[in-house]
């Protein structure tokens, strides 16, 4: 995997709580909060009706199944789709 080196500054609290991480472990948070972060973006998109679910679905990096998880999570009804019934039966 290729690498990036950023220099970041950040508050004191999470300063503090971050300063002493493992570089895989910061590598891994900043994955995961990434993807959380494609995600919300991709369904307030789909909920504002500006795209198909689908399309929300590959904004976000994820399948149609994953995104209908998280929909759940937040409240939403997602659409159900063959694509859908495919993944979650395999």
């Amino acid at each position: 995997m290729a690498a990036e080196t950023l220099t970041l500054a950040l508050p004191a609290s999470p300063g503090r709580e971050v300063g002493s991480a493992t570089q895989d472990f910061l590598a891994e948070l900043i994955e995961r909060g990434l993807r959380e972060v494609r995600v919300e973006r991709a369904l307030d998109r789909y909920a504002r009706g500006g795209i198909s679910f689908g399309a929300a679905a590959q904004q976000a990096s994820v399948t149609q199944s994953e995104l209908s998880r998280y929909a759940y999570a937040r409240g939403m009804e997602p659409p159900f789709s063959a694509e859908t019934l495919v993944e979650e039966v395999g």
